[in-house]
């Protein structure tokens, strides 16, 4: 109880201060954010509208791509739209429960998105590089790589609601997220297991997973470019291409967030500025625009319905061509082709 009345103290404290921005800066940060939301919602929905409507897009090593799909839509339609009404007023505006409400909700979207990166690196290594022999990748590995994605961000989040950690306003103040300042020796502890087994693991499993990849890759490339003169060597270059563009993405996003709340826990007397602080936390949000375009509409077989979704049935190009670039992965065969 002592712990509620504090936390429900210090938003009120924080909610009555002085605005860090002024009224224009409020504007600015809320038509940034709606112009990533606006594209993350609809990309991302159209993900899960066309992976039900057409069953060749419900393969297994589909199910991380729209489980993804989803959890950026949620990270969106709660952190993103709420960001933007919030910036426009220039101030949190749901009280108290709402900012637990909120930053639980984000937290868990966004963490279950984070790890379901970390699932696709891991489902891309094992079908490629086949480190255990060869292994079918079925329905029953799929269901279960995205049951533990929710699973594992559902227990890190759940805490604060009871009492280990809590969740606080952050940054200018417009949006709500673990509580990275607070001293208390539960919260810090918090932060830490948090910090290790929410962001420094997924990230581990990403790099060595993408590591072996490109190991793999550079290897046959070699070996290709002299048996197949080049053609196929070139499909796997550019898979190769994709892999170091996905870790260079996920570092943008998520590394700025992650080493500005490990440098406020160990040194909680540094100063900040809430706009210095808001925008890693920006970064981390604008990945659920990146997520769908890298990870979906690289893909030749989602582009191929999803684009004529969006453009309500026009096909603006033609569908195959000789000088296509593009790779993806085939489930049926377990190889990677040229898509």
């Amino acid at each position: 109880m002592k712990q509620r009345q504090t936390g429900s103290l210090s938003f009120a404290i924080s909610s009555s201060r002085e605005p860090p921005l002024s009224r224009a800066g409020f504007i600015t940060l809320s038509v940034i954010m709606a112009i990533f939301t606006g594209p993350a919602i609809v990309l991302n929905a159209t993900v899960i509208i066309v992976s039900l409507m057409h069953k060749q897009l419900r393969q297994p090593l589909n199910y991380a791509l729209v489980n993804m799909a989803v959890a950026d839509l949620g990270t969106a339609m709660t952190g993103g739209v709420l960001s933007v009404i919030n910036n426009a007023q220039g101030y949190f505006s749901l009280g108290r429960t709402g900012c637990v409400m909120e930053g639980f909700a984000v937290s868990l979207f966004g963490i279950t998105s984070l790890c379901t990166v970390a699932l696709i690196a891991v489902e891309r290594m094992f079908v490629v590089c086949k480190p255990l022999g060869p292994v079918s990748f079925d329905l029953k590995h799929a269901a279960g790589g995205v049951a533990l994605s929710w699973l594992w961000s559902l227990i890190w989040n759940l805490p604060p609601l009871f009492g280990w950690g809590r969740y606080e306003l952050e940054g200018v103040g417009t949006s709500c997220a673990p509580d990275w300042h607070n001293r208390d020796p539960k919260n810090v502890s918090y932060i830490l297991s948090y910090f290790a087994l929410c962001f420094a693991v997924p990230f581990l499993i990403i790099l060595a997973s993408y590591a072996k990849l490109l190991v793999s890759f550079c290897l046959r490339h070699k070996m290709m470019a002299c048996i197949e003169g080049g053609a196929a060597a070139k499909a796997e270059m550019t898979v190769a291409r994709m892999v170091v563009l996905m870790v260079l993405t996920f570092l943008i996003s998520w590394m700025p967030y992650a080493s500005l709340a490990l440098l406020v826990v160990y040194n909680p007397d540094v100063e900040i500025h809430p706009l210095v602080g808001t925008v890693p936390v920006y970064l981390a949000k604008s990945s659920t625009v990146y997520n769908p375009i890298i990870y979906i509409y690289l893909n030749k077989q989602f582009r191929r319905y999803a684009v004529p979704f969006l453009l309500c049935g026009r096909q603006t190009w033609v569908e195959e061509e000789v000088s296509e670039t593009q790779t993806t992965i085939e489930p049926a065969t377990n190889k990677v082709s040229p898509s």
